[in-house]
């Protein structure tokens, strides 16, 4: 089984949100999931649904402020083996060419 999320936390504040986010990052450590950070959030991935939803739940618990959002989406793969990769393996596959812009930074 293969079992996927998306996770953002994000603290409700004016400050600089940075060094929460890191501690959230930070804490996935922990736990038996691999994960990617983006711009706007972290996919993870496990292979055991509580392992994923326990690494989630520490994300969120290591942001110390008063007001604390935090979003889980989840995909659940119970009769495929599949790796995060794959799927953006079939997406390019499909494009014939890599899945992000062409444009110069």
């Amino acid at each position: 089984m293969t079992v996927f999320a998306l996770l953002r936390v994000s603290p409700i504040t004016e400050d600089d949100i940075t060094p929460d986010v890191a501690a959230a990052i930070d804490a996935l450590e922990e736990f038996d999931v691999t994960y990617e950070t983006t711009p706007m959030a972290t996919t993870l991935e496990a292979d055991d649904v509580h392992e994923l939803f326990a690494a989630c739940a520490a994300a969120h618990e290591a942001v110390d402020r008063a007001h604390v959002q935090t979003l889980v989406q989840v995909d659940d793969k119970r009769e495929v083996e599949m790796t995060a990769s794959d799927k953006v393996d079939a997406v390019e596959g499909e494009l014939g060419r890599d899945a992000r812009s062409q444009r110069e930074e």
